[in-house]
């Protein structure tokens, strides 16, 4: 997808709206007790617990899922479509490189896949798609109404034409990716200028602070 300058305004003043509330969290609970503290690159993950939350959605074989049954490791999370024409594939696969860099250094991280466009992303689009992008990429659809609650944990937006005409439409959305680690939760997130080394990188100082 081009990203149009609606979706940039949507993007910038969303991200604005992150920036607050982690702002907020960090200024409420201190920062000396940070134990990635080494590893963050955006204020945003010292206010993590503002991001991410329960779920219910369905997987790429149709399986009814929740969070505990997806990250249940070290995870990086994006929201996005399947018909998108390149924003999507590009990031995506930014996002898998990075996992095979970290896999080169012993670390499992597992890239998350979540529809924002579940009328056209069934289960049987979203595994021929996430499968040629990664094997062990987790597709994750859903009703309009659960993937609007989980977009709302997770601080992101989204805009789906109302009433199409057919199915050649673009979504508008956002372009983060969220590092979601077992027992922290969010902890971090990368957005789309990161090249896969240093994402990796800075990754790979979490998963080292962990041990």
């Amino acid at each position: 997808m081009s990203v149009s300058p609606r979706s940039y305004a949507i993007a910038g003043l969303s991200f604005v709206a992150i920036v607050l509330v982690a702002t907020y969290a960090l200024t409420r609970r201190g920062g000396g007790d940070d134990p990635f503290a080494d590893c963050r690159t955006t204020v945003l993950g010292a206010g993590g617990g503002q991001i991410g939350g329960p779920f219910t959605l369905t997987d790429e074989d149709g399986a009814q899922v929740t969070e505990a049954d997806v990250l249940k490791g070290p995870s990086l999370v994006y929201f996005g479509y399947t018909f998108c024409p390149d924003v999507c594939p590009v990031d995506t696969v930014r996002n898998a490189e990075a996992v095979d860099i970290l896999e080169e250094r012993g670390y499992q991280v597992t890239p998350v896949f979540i529809s924002v466009d579940p009328r056209r992303d069934t289960p049987d689009v979203l595994r021929d798609w996430t499968d040629n992008i990664h094997p062990r990429m987790i597709g994750l659809t859903g009703t309009p109404e659960q993937i609007k609650a989980v977009a709302q944990t997770y601080k992101t937006v989204y805009s789906v034409p109302q009433d199409p005409e057919n199915d050649l439409y673009t979504v508008d959305h956002m372009t983060m990716t969220y590092l979601m680690l077992p027992g922290t939760g969010f902890a971090e997130i990368f957005a789309r200028d990161v090249p896969a080394d240093r994402m990796a990188d800075s990754v790979g100082c979490f998963l080292e602070k962990m041990k």
